[in-house]
């Protein structure tokens, strides 16, 4: 390997190789990240309800109340009609920048907090520092729930939280909070040439979309906070299915939409907007055919998150890393339930863009891999 690498490189290589996709497990993963760690002297745990995926917890130093904790989400967005340049799953190197899913988002944070663990355990240390690995953070931060329950169950306790999501390694002190719902809607088959005579269940979802898009331009006019990188609240649907053939009309129809608001905004507010136009539409659906309906499932809700700037875990990045610059963005993160579950002041910060997340050709670069090294030693030491 170039002396010209960090460390964290030929870790990162070894992480995108896992396909952790948030629909398949992250167990082979963990068995790496695991038996890594054991080489080093430092033993982990697994903390799961659920079968093929699990979260990884280990603590380095003392068995004490205080210290740092380094958190990361093992899991990556699919890959699925993406056209990528190189196999997404094997870490190229081009034009200085390193290619593959998740090398920003973000196995490039987890390979730095493991480059830096030889250095963790080769001094003495007062406080500990803890490395929590989640799953299924791209899937509404659910996976972390479990880990926090475990962690309260045992008294525990830190100082600080660090997030290592892809800031381009500038502070960030604040995000939206998500939710997320699947809408289903059932009407009644017919022949085509006899549509009156059904209820189109595609035609009901697509007029229950342009109104959640109604209510997204409102929203866009609404609330704001310019410290955001988009600074009003946003909904969107993101996925539909529907239809069984072009001759039927379709009796069935389901699309997922999710929104991200501001602190103050009312998600139950927002919901009971969508709810009271789908009451409007199925009551029209049922003159035609009393067993249609519109029906609500929600996927996830995860909390917003906000640290104040004089805090000292704030203060403390900001003399680490040299930057006072402080921002807010638009995505969500496990931080604001990190920091509401565990009562551990919470700051986001780590290698790569999150422009280049969750698209074809997503890559970190060296330099940021090697900054965020460098910030994890300072932060550690004075852990």
């Amino acid at each position: 390997m170039s002396m010209s690498f960090p460390v964290s490189r030929g870790i990162l290589e070894r992480l995108v190789a896992f396909d952790t996709t948030s629909r398949n497990s992250n167990l082979p993963l963990l068995d790496f990240v695991e038996q890594y760690l054991l080489d080093h002297g430092v033993t982990s745990r697994r903390v799961s309800r659920s079968d093929g995926k699990a979260n990884l917890f280990a603590t380095i130093g003392p068995d004490a109340p205080g210290g740092l904790i380094l958190s990361g989400h093992t899991d990556c967005v699919p890959v699925d009609d993406q056209d990528w340049s190189s196999d997404p799953f094997v870490l190229t190197e081009r034009d200085g920048r390193l290619f593959g899913r998740g090398a920003a988002d973000m196995k490039g944070f987890l390979a730095c907090v493991l480059a830096v663990v030889p250095d963790l355990v080769a001094r003495p240390r007062a406080r500990p520092v803890h490395i929590a690995f989640s799953y299924d953070e791209e899937v509404g931060c659910t996976g972390v729930l479990e880990l926090i329950d475990d962690l309260n169950s045992r008294g525990f306790s830190a100082d600080m939280c660090l997030v290592g999501e892809p800031t381009g390694m500038e502070l960030v002190i604040g995000h939206k909070s998500g939710r997320s719902y699947r809408c289903r809607v059932t009407g009644l088959e017919a022949h085509s040439s006899l549509a009156p005579r059904g209820v189109n269940a595609i035609e009901t979802a697509a007029r229950l979309i342009v109104g959640i898009g109604d209510i997204g331009r409102e929203l866009a006019l609404g609330l704001s906070d310019d410290d955001f990188d988009l600074p009003h609240a946003t909904i969107s649907t993101g996925m539909i299915d529907g239809g069984t053939g072009i001759n039927i009309v379709p009796n069935h129809c389901s699309f997922v939409f999710e929104y991200r608001l501001l602190a103050g905004q009312d998600a139950d507010a927002i919901f009971a907007r969508v709810r009271s136009t789908a009451d409007a539409l199925e009551a029209e659906m049922r003159k035609i055919h009393p067993g249609s309906a519109i029906t609500f499932e929600q996927l996830y809700d995860y909390p917003g998150h906000a640290i104040a700037p004089e805090t000292l875990a704030v203060k403390k990045m900001i003399a680490l890393s040299g930057s006072n610059r402080l921002a807010k963005v638009a995505y969500g993160t496990e931080a604001g339930l990190l920091q509401t579950g565990l009562g551990v002041p919470t700051v986001i910060c780590g290698p790569g863009d999150i422009a280049v997340a969750h698209k074809p050709d997503e890559f970190v670069t060296p330099d940021q891999l090697r900054r965020c090294e460098t910030l994890l030693k300072r932060l550690c030491a004075e852990a």
